[in-house]
C-alpha cells in the first residue's frame, strides 16, 4: 500500500519526537492514502510554519503487515463513539507520554468540519451519541497513524 505525508519538507528520516502533541491518534508520524489529502496538508503546514514548500513524501508498507499480529493495531471504521472518546482523549493529552500502546492507528481525521462538532461536545453543547450522529453525515478521510519505531520499521520511502 502506498501512504502519502504532507510536509514542509521532504522526509527522509522518521523522528517521532518532532510529531506534535495533541493530535487525533496522539504524538507520532500521520499518513493518508490519499496524495490530494497529503498535498492539502503540506500545504496548510507550509503556511503555518511560514518555512520551506509544500512537499508530499511517498512511503510504501506490506498491507500484511497491518494484520500479521507482530505489530498492535487499531482500526476504527468510521466515526463512532469509541472513536470519539479516542480522539478527545489524545488531544487532551499535552505531554510527550501516549494514551495508549497501539503501533499503529486507522481511521477517520478530525478535520474542521469534525473538529466543530467535538467542540460542541467538549462544550456540553451536545452529548457523545449527538455527536456521532451529526459526524455520520461527514465523509471521513482516513489517516495511518506510526506512534512506535517498530511501526516505522515497516514504512520504506518511494
Amino acid at each position: 500500500m502506498k501512504l502519502y505525508h504532507g510536509s514542509n519538507m521532504s522526509i527522509v528520516d522518521i523522528d517521532l519526537s518532532k510529531g506534535r502533541c495533541g493530535k487525533d491518534f496522539g504524538q507520532g508520524f500521520y499518513l493518508s492514502a490519499d496524495e490530494a489529502q497529503a498535498r492539502q496538508m503540506a500545504e496548510i503546514t507550509t503556511f503555518k510554519l511560514s518555512s520551506g514548500s509544500p512537499t508530499v513524501t511517498a512511503f510504501e508498507i506490506d498491507d500484511a503487515v497491518l494484520y500479521s499480529g507482530e505489530l498492535r493495531v487499531k482500526v476504527f471504521e468510521g466515526y463512532s463513539e469509541e472513536w470519539a472518546e479516542f480522539v478527545l482523549m489524545n488531544r487532551k493529552n499535552a505531554s510527550h507520554t501516549p494514551m495508549h500502546d497501539y503501533d499503529i492507528v486507522i481511521g477517520p481525521i478530525a478535520d474542521d468540519k469534525v473538529g466543530v462538532q467535538m467542540r460542541l461536545f467538549t462544550e456540553n453543547y451536545i452529548n457523545l451519541a449527538e455527536l456521532v450522529k451529526r459526524l455520520t453525515y461527514i465523509r471521513p478521510t482516513i489517516q495511518y497513524f506510526f506512534a512506535t519505531p517498530a511501526a516505522i520499521k515497516h514504512l520504506h520511502r518511494v
